[in-house]
Parts: C-alpha cells; structure tokens; sequence
C-alpha cells in the first residue's frame, strides 16, 4: 500500500478527501493528516508517506514553503495541490517544487481520481525501477567474486596498459594493489591433476577450489600481502607484493611458498608443484612475472613433483638439444626384434636422460618421442602376426595417458611397461606358446561344431581378436578355421550315418548345418559320396 497524507486548514475538506474517496481502490492508505504546514513536515518526518496532498494557503506555514522543504529532503514523495485560488503565481510555485499536479476547490473527485491514477502509475514505475536497480544490485555483490578474478587474470596476462587509470577499478573492487611495490606472481599446481581433481564431482571440485585458495590466501595475508584466484582447473595464481624498503621479502616469500606446499599437504592431502615469477618494481612488471613462474612450474617435467621452483631452475644448456633420429629408430625396431628387456630398457633410459637434459622443447617433444616408439612397436607387432586383445585394449588407454602425464619419469615408466610387454608378446610367440592357443581354438570347434559358429564367436572364447585368430590359425596350421571346422563335422557326420536309427536330416542338424541340400554337397566334396550312398557303402 502507498500512503497518503492529507494536509489542509479546512476540517470539512480533510474529511472530504478522506473519507469521500475509494483510495483503497488504488492501493492507497490514509495514514494521518495536519491542518497546517510545520505539523505536516512533522507527519512527513515521521510516516516517510509516499504522497503528499495538500492546500497551498495555510496560517503558519503554507503549502508551498512545506513542499519545498519536503522536496529538499524527501524528492520521491509526490505532492499534489489542493486550493480554491487559481492565481498563476501559486500555479507557478507548484511548478517550481515539481508537484505532479493542481487541484482547484471545491474538488471535482472525477478530476482527483484522473490525477491520482497518473500518480499511483508514476509510484509503480519508480517502484519497478527500484527493484531493478536492487535485483542488479544483488547480481553484482554475488558476481564480485568472479569480477574480480577476471580482473585479476588481465592484470598477469595483458598487465595495466594506463596504471594511472587503475584507481577507480580497485575501489570498486574493494581490493588493494600499489602501482609501485615488490611484486612477484606465484603459481600453485596440484600434482596428478587428472586423478585428483578431473574424477571429483563439481560440487567436490567446487569445494577443492575453495579450501585451497582459503589456504593460499590465509597464508599471503600472513605472510606478505596479495591476492590468490582460479586460473584454471587445478592450477592457482597468486599475486603477492610487499613493501620496496622491506628486507628480506625474497626469503620471506619461499617461506610463503613451502608454507602453502605444506599446509596444502597436511589439511587436503593433496601434493603441489609451486613456480616462483621473477621479482618486479611496479604493478606492469606482473605479466612477465607470470610468464617466469609458468616457466618455473613446467619445469616439474624434468626436476618432479612436490616441489618449489625458482627462476635458478630455469637455466638451461643451449648445446643439450637431442633428436630422435631414423638410425635410432631402426635400432630399437632391432631392440624389440630380439626381445631382450635388458638391453631394451638400458637404451630407453639412455633416450629418456637425453630427453631430460634436452629443455628447449620440453614435455611436447618427449611425448612425441614416446607416441613414434608406440607406433614402430605396433609395428613390429603387425610384422611379426602378434596380436593380444588385452594389449590393444591398453594401447588405446596409453594414447590418452601420454598427454596427462606430469613429469618426464612418470612418462618413462609407462613407456618402459609397454615396451616389456611388447617384448613378453614377441617371447611367447617364439616360445612356441601359439601352439597352447591352437589347442584352445580346436577345442572351442571340437565341442561345438553343431552350433553356428563364427570366427567373432571362436576368438571371444578364447580372449583374442577375430583377425588374430584366423592369422595364427593359418600360420600355424596350413588350414582356415572353416577347413578345420567343417573337417570336424564331416567326421562326426560319418559316425551318426553308421547308425540306420538317425534319419539325414537328423544327422544334418546334428553337426551344424540346417540346409540337408547343402550338407549333402559338402559332405561329398570331402568323402566323394553323398550321405545316403555312404551309409549304403557300410551297411
């Protein structure tokens, strides 16, 4: 309900408009009423009312100089005028105090109900707009958060371009970052990233980004002074500053650092690679900054995780460059050839502290290296007629493996797994173990040669692929895995026809086949008799 008070010197006028007029009609409530000026403004001061009606001409205080003083104070309330002189001076001052309107006495109520809907309508419109503003207003104190985060993350990408400029941006956010101090950008990476966070639900990773950055923030408000954020999932960036005159910040921010590693290791059980920027002077050093303690942090590929890495890490050898060239490649097409771990994984070590030592190119060259061994092993595989369902199934898995992998040891040891199982397949294969998986292939169509049988079926009983059943069948046999199946049902054929009880079509479906026509056509390709003259011949 909006509320009205009724200001005038005439009672019979003030309960004329109060009670001669449906103002609950437009949601309005007469809440008080005064007979002069200074006991309106006392109303007014305490009722706060949404509309003022009111008389221009009153003993102590009129109409006008009340308004004014309303309007001073309170510009939403709305005033309307009430009076029975229609002067164009008083017409002239109700402009003056922006009163929405002027009524002449005595009031004509069709006159007051036309002025009251245009003032009830304006009241709506103000009171949507203000809801706007506090609804926007609400959206923004919940997106303050992410605001200043995408602040944050201009500022180490793209840096301040007019840092004179930065003032009025740091008050609306609420945050404090000196044009000129000692300024460094720290990195903070959890270790094993795939495992530790991509598996979390998003409520658990929502919840992980929390705990951390209230640790890395709690730790920085101890220690210096700065801000930590999200730079992106499983990684954090704080911007960390002190004092110029200060001494000893450099220590002061490793202690930050190996305090962040450890509490981050105690309370989340989680492990972190932090990479420690360069130190800057002012405020638009802070892109190079995090471009040093990026560099620092991808150093975990050679020196591991667990740890905090500083620019002295990033000294590197500009005669280390390494390539893995063709010669090398015959050579370990050689290597697993002969099947030898010992050698093998002597020669992948040697590629490995090459790779180590080569930190121009980085963890992108290392992985290609690994994906061509990958390929010359498949390779070979191919050559050699070796194929093992579980093997490819774990090939497909080592694809995506190799592109998650964090260091360049956890990159070595799968590859060195792979490798020996590589070698343990070519073993088997000369070995003579193919021979085990011949008798199990004869034993799936010894037993169930009446069934419909298919290659697929055969090799899923015996946990190979299709092609490599028939490769191997071939190869080691002389005969297609059809040839030999249809042997075993011609013989079993033979020895149901022995018998005068089994009728032809019995003995048909008997050993397979559901066309007694082309049963009888196979059955004398392979004896040269049909069945009903071969039952003749022996009996």
């Amino acid at each position: 309900m909006f509320k009205l008070i009724i200001v005038d010197d005439e009672p019979t006028v003030r309960n004329g408009l109060r009670n001669y007029f449906n103002w609950a009609e437009f949601g309005i409530e007469v809440v008080d009423e005064a007979d002069d000026g200074d006991v309106g403004l006392q109303i007014v001061e305490r009722v706060k009312p949404d509309i003022v009606l009111t008389d221009v001409r009153m003993l102590h205080m009129d109409g006008i100089t009340m308004s004014a003083q309303i309007r001073a104070k309170y510009p939403h309330i709305k005033i309307v005028f009430v009076s029975g002189h229609d002067d164009a001076d008083y017409l002239k001052s109700a402009l003056q105090v922006n009163a929405v309107d002027y009524i002449f006495k005595p009031v004509n109520m069709q006159e007051l109900r036309t002025v009251v809907e245009r003032v009830v309508g304006e009241l709506q419109e103000e009171q949507h707009k203000r809801g706007l503003v506090a609804d926007m207003q609400v959206k923004l104190t919940q997106s303050m958060p992410l605001l200043l985060e995408k602040f944050l993350m201009s500022v180490i990408r793209d840096g301040v371009a007019r840092p004179e400029r930065i003032h009025s941006k740091l008050d609306f956010l609420g945050i404090k970052l000196p044009l000129e101090a000692a300024y460094w950008v720290i990195i903070v990476r959890i270790d094993d990233s795939a495992l530790v966070v991509d598996n979390r639900t998003e409520r658990d990773k929502q919840l992980l980004t929390y705990a951390v950055l209230n640790v890395c923030q709690e730790l920085i408000d101890n220690h210096m002074a700065g801000y930590a954020f999200e730079n992106h999932s499983g990684e954090y960036v704080g911007i960390v500053y002190g004092s110029m005159e200060q001494e000893g910040l450099e220590n002061q921010l490793l202690l930050l650092a190996e305090e962040i590693r450890e509490n981050l290791r105690q309370w989340l059980k989680i492990s972190v690679t932090i990479g420690v920027g360069e130190r800057t002077p002012e405020i638009s050093g802070l892109p190079l900054s995090y471009m040093r303690a990026k560099e620092a942090a991808d150093q975990k590929w050679y020196l591991g995780k667990n740890r905090i890495i500083t620019m002295d890490n990033l000294e590197t050898d500009p005669t280390s460059a390494y390539r893995f060239d063709s010669a090398q490649s015959e050579w370990f097409m050689s290597a697993l050839k002969a099947a030898d771990p010992e050698p093998l994984m002597h020669a992948v070590g040697e590629l490995f502290d090459s790779l180590t030592r080569n930190r121009r190119d980085g963890f992108r060259y290392g992985r290609n290296v690994s994906l061509e061994l990958i390929l010359l092993s498949n390779r070979l595989m191919l050559e050699l007629n070796i194929h093992c369902r579980e093997l490819e199934d774990k090939e497909a898995e080592l694809w995506e493996r190799i592109s998650s992998q964090e260091t360049i040891d956890d990159l070595h040891r799968l590859l060195e797994a792979h490798l020996l199982e590589v070698c343990k397949q070519i073993q088997e294969k000369r070995s003579g173990k193919s021979r085990n998986v011949i008798e199990r292939i004869r034993s799936v169509m010894d037993s169930r040669f009446a069934e419909n049988l298919t290659v697929a079926e055969i090799a899923e009983s015996v946990y190979l692929s299709s092609t490599y059943v028939s490769l191997i069948f071939k190869q080691e046999t002389g005969e297609t895995i059809y040839e030999y199946l249809t042997k075993v049902r011609i013989e079993r054929a033979k020895e149901l026809l022995r018998d005068p009880k089994n009728k032809f079509y019995e003995v048909c479906e008997a050993v397979g086949y559901s066309d007694p026509s082309h049963f009888s056509k196979i059955f004398k390709k392979h004896t040269g008799f049909t069945p009903s003259t071969f039952r003749d011949q022996i009996t």
